[in-house]
């Protein structure tokens, strides 16, 4: 069945919204080249981030389906489908996200397997947050709501939201990057699981309870 599924689904892929997030996400990474002077090791940092967003921007439209519901009763349910777009995705961005880190100059490169792991956390989110949508809504194609949510949590939650001593979003020689990161690691793991929840099929359906007759 899977081998059955591999053209299928991707052929309903959302190349545009991904090609266009890779290439932002490249042009981010980038523009320490673009600079004169000796690249700025704080600003090398925030542009991975950035690039780290955009991809997980892109990766909100992943579960996107327009023929979602009529495909809803096909034999393969709902978790291989997701799992496979997942799983035909998951090189593409990995192989992306090295690249962007081997766009940024050297000698400012901040730690390749703390950003990784931001990144990790930032895609397993969106991920989440698009199975979510499609688990709890009729949506066929929740993915600009959910990229449009994605981006306003990132904008205000690190840095209006969140108290100092939970900080998610420091600098490379602040002394609470070590502890800022465990707790990416527990963004990752908590996003990972509501994935893996949400990828499921409904039990039921919810209706509104009848009213008792007389």
């Amino acid at each position: 069945m899977i081998r059955a599924l591999v053209r299928p689904v991707w052929r309903t892929l959302p190349r545009t919204a991904l090609a266009a997030c890779g290439g932002l996400g490249f042009l981010l990474a980038g523009i320490p080249h673009l600079l004169p002077g000796q690249p700025d090791p704080w600003l090398c940092l925030n542009l991975l981030r950035g690039a780290a967003l955009v991809l997980g921007v892109g990766l909100a439209f992943l579960l996107d389906d327009p023929a979602r519901h009529t495909t809803a009763a096909v034999p393969a349910r709902r978790p291989l489908r997701s799992g496979l777009r997942m799983a035909l995705v998951a090189p593409a961005a990995a192989l992306w996200w090295t690249v962007a880190l081997l766009l940024v100059p050297e000698g400012a490169r901040p730690p390749a397997g703390a950003l990784t792991l931001e990144a990790a956390a930032i895609a397993a989110t969106a991920l989440a947050a698009a199975s979510a949508a499609v688990r709890f809504t009729d949506r066929a194609e929740p993915g600009p709501a959910v990229a449009t949510g994605l981006l306003v949590t990132a904008m205000t939650v690190p840095t209006l939201l969140l108290p100092e001593r939970w900080a998610l979003v420091v600098s490379v020689n602040d002394p609470h990057w070590d502890a800022a990161h465990e707790r990416w690691a527990a963004v990752l793991a908590v996003a990972a699981l509501l994935c893996a929840v949400c990828c499921t099929e409904p039990a039921r359906t919810w209706r509104p309870p009848t009213p008792a007759r007389r």
